[in-house]
């Protein structure tokens, strides 16, 4: 008896790691054949709904994957600003100096350069402030047929721990189809 207690209480207590065990992540081509990642193979198209409510401006991203909660996404967006693969790197300031003027109170982890699957990016790296909690964005942003393209993965602060990693995982897999 004393045995199957022990095991009972040995399993009940790892339910809790049970519970956070890193997402299925899977291949996904995404915004019309442009861009193949990986993403969490439970995440879908928000819907129209919980789109409005997260961007109320007509500024909505072109393609946003998201949880059932909407509490961690992958947004796309390929702008109608123009972009040639050149401007990447005095871009990157541009766009730094606009989230720090949106954001003052943002909390910064990175801003940089970077390669991802044989393609410059910008990356940005930052916490930002919302209605009820803060989000952490990683966010990258590179050329696509001379227009911008911007993906960013985003996780309110209370799943950071739990959800940093993969978001990191799915920005590093990357690659733009052409």
């Amino acid at each position: 008896m004393r045995l199957v207690l022990f095991l009972l209480f040995g399993l009940l207590g790892t339910l809790p790691y049970l519970a956070h065990a890193e997402p299925n992540l899977v291949t996904r081509i995404v915004l019309g054949g442009k861009v193949e990642m990986l993403l969490p193979s439970s995440f879908e198209p928000m819907g129209e709904e919980m789109l409005r409510l997260k961007y109320p401006s007509r500024r909505a991203p072109t393609e946003v994957y998201t949880n059932e909660t909407g509490s961690v996404n992958v947004a796309l967006n390929h702008t109608k600003d123009r972009l040639k693969a050149e401007q990447i790197p005095p871009f990157h300031k541009s766009l730094e100096d606009i989230f720090r003027r949106l954001y003052p109170s943002a909390r910064w982890y990175r801003s940089e350069l970077t390669q991802i699957n044989g393609r410059q990016f910008v990356l940005l790296g930052v916490r930002t402030p919302a209605i009820d909690t803060e989000v952490r964005n990683i966010m990258i942003g590179t050329s696509v047929d001379d227009r911008f393209l911007l993906i960013s993965f985003n996780v309110v602060q209370e799943l950071e721990d739990e959800w940093l990693a993969i978001g990191n995982k799915i920005i590093q897999s990357v690659k733009i189809i052409q």
